[in-house]
């Protein structure tokens, strides 16, 4: 446990080692950049409906696929929780909130993202290959009777396999630095059921299978598309689109199509300033969820408009008069690769 996490008292740690020995999620491989926040997502919104004051509130939409970690690292997992204080009209703790930027229709910038990835190379990937995304993250590291509390930025990297037939072991993820759990050591992202090559499962293959037209890609999207309790089915599309953004290596063709299909959601705006956890400014393109009380930031370079990370807020309810916004997860994609095998790093450049 480290110093700026404290353990929790016995009671509520029980909790949460039951909690997360005996909940089963049907959750998809597409989703394992967020697994910390799928392993808490039950006690959170457990918590959060015993306080019952405030609607419970949920975290961008939850990971499909079940990591399997350690028992070891149960008791930390606790430590991730986000939680949201019982009392009506209560403020987040200082420091937690940011207004929220001013925003604006999203078609147009979404029309030159879109352009500017048909002009983006990909390496194609073979079936026996790895889709590799290193990132660096922060997330919530508050009590789990606390309020939002941003971890130290630590990396993160993910080995996604891209294997067609009916696999139960999508990949491996490994974290390093402060407030990263199990440091250093690698983890397979198992799924509860086999799955195959799809939504659940996003390989170079499926993507480059995928229509090119957008709305008839949209329309497979909203087909396929699990909507978790409480989130809308344009929210549920909305994270599964960002989800791909962040983990996977798609062919031009497919991301240019993904882009204006994004155009099609309900509710999708733009912001002239966004910031990734790496301290690079962008544009933002985001969604605010009524009903999960959360709202979602994908950044991309203003210049190259290359996708670079995502912000995540927790939406005060407007009948508190709330008129901020908590973050509580904040991501930078530093770099995207193919490789051979699992724990395989890429070349790195000098200089």
């Amino acid at each position: 446990m480290n110093a700026d996490n404290p353990p929790r008292a016995r009671s509520t740690r029980s909790e949460a080692e039951e909690l997360l020995g005996s909940a089963e999620w049907d959750l998809s491989p597409s989703r394992h950049l967020r697994h910390k926040e799928t392993l808490m997502q039950q006690i959170d919104r457990d918590h959060t409906l015993s306080a019952r004051t405030p609607p419970a509130r949920r975290r961008r939409r939850l990971p499909r696929p079940v990591v399997v970690l350690p028992a070891v690292s149960m008791a930390l997992a606790g430590a991730l929780v986000i939680t949201f204080s019982g009392g009506h009209g209560s403020a987040p703790a200082a420091g937690s909130t940011t207004p929220p930027a001013r925003v604006t229709s999203a078609s147009v910038t979404l029309d030159r993202i879109a352009a500017a990835a048909m002009e983006t190379g990909a390496t194609p990937v073979d079936d026996g290959q790895f889709v590799y995304v290193e990132s660096l993250l922060r997330e919530n590291t508050g009590d789990f009777d606390g309020p939002v509390r941003l971890g130290a930025p630590h990396k993160q990297e993910v080995w996604t396999a891209q294997s067609q037939g009916s696999v139960t072991r999508t990949g491996w993820i490994r974290e390093t630095g402060k407030d990263a759990i199990m440091p250093g050591e690698q983890l397979p992202i198992e799924s509860s059921h086999p799955v195959r090559a799809g939504i659940d499962h996003p390989t170079y293959t499926w993507l480059a299978s995928l229509p090119t037209d957008p709305g008839a890609l949209l329309k497979l999207l909203y087909a396929q598309t699990r909507v978790e309790k409480g989130d809308s089915r344009d929210q549920a599309v909305f994270g599964t689109v960002g989800d791909l953004l962040r983990s996977t290596i798609m062919p031009p063709e497919t991301a240019s199509a993904l882009y204006k299909a994004v155009e099609g959601i309900p509710g999708v705006t733009q912001l002239p300033d966004a910031v990734d956890a790496a301290g690079r400014h962008g544009i933002g393109i985001t969604r605010e969820d009524a009903g999960s009380a959360t709202r979602d930031v994908w950044i991309f370079d203003k210049h190259t408009l290359a996708y670079l990370g995502s912000r995540s807020y927790i939406t005060k309810d407007k009948a508190e008069g709330g008129t901020t916004d908590t973050l509580y997860g904040i991501d930078a994609v530093v770099e995207r690769a193919v490789v051979d095998r699992p724990g395989e790093e890429p070349a790195r450049t000098s200089g």
